[in-house]
């Protein structure tokens, strides 16, 4: 309150104490979805959400039940970082390869074990290597889960370099999501210059609405 007074006193309303995170928002003409599949981990996880947050940049992290259930600290610390939290599958099957009772198997262990570990309750989902068919559809529909692909494959997962993850996320448009992972080098090299690019375009990291399954702001 003292604060307050001193800055009220100084001639500042609280309109202009505030206006740095207003115009912050309009510089935003519109919304990505950054995607990050494959974890948590204690090897991966701590340093892509420092250069995320770093870099000002949240994103939905796609995780596999099984490590969810190993690193659940990791879990936590995702969502503190302010990153949503969706399911990839308990062990990364090719799911459609999978009867209906394992599919549902793989969806809801992993809906539990990162409800369990602290991450919420997951609305989104994505298959693993984006597989999917009518019968994982109902099993999704089963867990309320919306099933997320991508727009834009930054071929981090096949030894993109990082000029090439950089170049894929210079082509997203409003709306649009992209596929990264949390372990590769690369990846983690790409944050900076992926934030500099968006931020150049007017664009920000949003979240992923799980009604429209597209990128909406946060």
């Amino acid at each position: 309150m003292r604060r307050t007074a001193l800055l009220l006193a100084a001639g500042l309303t609280a309109a202009t104490m505030f206006t740095p995170a207003v115009a912050q928002a309009a510089t935003c003409n519109g919304y990505v979805g950054l995607t990050f599949d494959d974890g948590p981990s204690d090897a991966h996880t701590p340093a892509l959400l420092n250069a995320l947050r770093q870099n000002g940049l949240r994103a939905t992290m796609f995780n596999e039940g099984q490590y969810a259930a190993a690193y659940p600290a990791q879990v936590r610390a995702e969502a503190a970082a302010g990153m949503w939290i969706g399911n990839h599958s308990y062990t990364h099957p090719h799911l459609t390869q999978e009867s209906q009772a394992q599919m549902d198997s793989e969806l809801s262990r992993t809906q539990q074990a990162i409800a369990a570990a602290g991450g919420g309750t997951p609305k989104l989902f994505r298959p693993p290597y984006g597989e999917t068919n009518a019968t994982l559809r109902t099993v999704e529909a089963k867990y309320g889960l919306t099933q997320i692909i991508w727009d834009v494959d930054s071929q981090d997962w096949n030894g993109a370099s990082v000029d090439a993850i950089v170049q894929a996320n210079a082509r997203l448009t409003n709306g649009q999501i992209i596929l990264m992972h949390e372990w590769p080098a690369n990846t983690l090299a790409a944050i900076p210059r992926i934030a500099q690019g968006l931020a150049a375009r007017g664009l920000c990291a949003g979240r992923i609405s799980p009604q429209t399954g597209r990128a909406v702001a946060p």
